[in-house]
């Protein structure tokens, strides 16, 4: 039985990933204001440590969530200086431009390491700490997942991967009395959005806008708090990503027929272009091997 008030975060103990600035801080920020006792990790530290301060000294860690042993390590501090663990969000993530076809494959690898790997990693470490009636999973996905953009292709698999993590993660933890949802967002005003769409290529699609415009960023910190004190199934914002939501195969039809002009010139500036990750990542271990040759020995 859930002992908390389902109007309320006052009192849960919750752990946010990609915590330093975006979504992430500004998460940690209103649910400590709400009462919440807030933990943060991420890669930023001034950053990190500045949004810690704002929320009553909070714990925090540097953190790489593509790093499966220095996320369980953390993990397992965090919880541990919060005195047990009710709520984590899953919101760490990059965003890169990438054409499949021509592009530099370390883009959609290093993608794939934190939105994918980093998700899985947050999960199984701080899963057996939430498997209580109280517990509760927020992995933030996106509108991506479903309605998937030219040069995006890294992002918009990334995303759908974690909506699959979700809904598996909700039935094989059910029996526990947890629950888990999942955030759909649109382009919302961040410096993910920003830089992601501030590219030479994204203009030669889109001009100088995004596909949806930008939306405010404090509907959906209101949307998830809700959420996190109901323990709800999923979360939107803009309020319209419900209604795009089931209408996937319509939606990308429209989308598709929108975003044809300017595609194949996108392409060869994105093939050649120095866009940088929206948050710069450190080295790790390269995922693949590949011959100099190309050639099976």
């Amino acid at each position: 039985m859930n002992v908390f008030s389902s109007a309320s975060v006052a009192g849960r103990r919750i752990l946010i990933t990609g915590a330093a600035r975006g979504i992430g801080a500004a998460l940690a920020r209103q649910l400590h204001a709400g009462g919440a006792k807030v933990a943060l990790l991420g890669l930023e530290a001034d950053l990190l440590a500045d949004a810690a301060h704002e929320c009553g000294d909070a714990p925090w860690r540097y953190c790489d969530v593509g790093d499966s042993a220095q996320v369980e390590r953390v993990v397992t501090t965090l919880v541990s200086e919060l005195g047990g663990l009710d709520v984590v969000v899953a919101n760490a993530g990059v965003a890169r431009q990438l054409a499949l076809i021509g592009g530099d494959p370390t883009v959609m690898e290093e993608t794939l390491a934190v939105n994918v790997l980093g998700v899985y990693y947050t999960l199984r470490a701080a899963g057996p700490h939430i498997c209580h009636p109280d517990g509760y999973v927020l992995i933030v996905s996106s509108l991506a997942a479903a309605v998937n953009l030219p040069l995006a292709g890294a992002y918009s698999a990334s995303k759908a991967a974690v909506e699959v993590l979700g809904n598996t993660l909700r039935n094989e933890i059910r029996h526990t009395g947890a629950k888990v949802g999942i955030a759909y967002f649109a382009e919302l005003d961040t410096d993910m959005t920003t830089r992601g769409f501030g590219t030479a290529a994204a203009r030669a699609i889109l001009g100088r806008s995004t596909v949806s415009g930008v939306a405010p960023l404090g509907p959906a910190i209101d949307a998830v708090e809700r959420a996190i004190a109901r323990r709800k199934r999923k979360v939107v914002s803009p309020w319209w990503v419900a209604l795009a939501l089931p209408l996937r195969p319509i939606a990308q039809h429209l989308i598709d027929i929108a975003l044809r002009r300017g595609v194949a010139r996108a392409l060869e500036i994105a093939r050649t272009e120095e866009a940088s990750c929206t948050t710069d990542q450190p080295s790790r271990p390269r995922t693949m091997e590949r011959s100099n040759t190309g050639a099976a020995e």
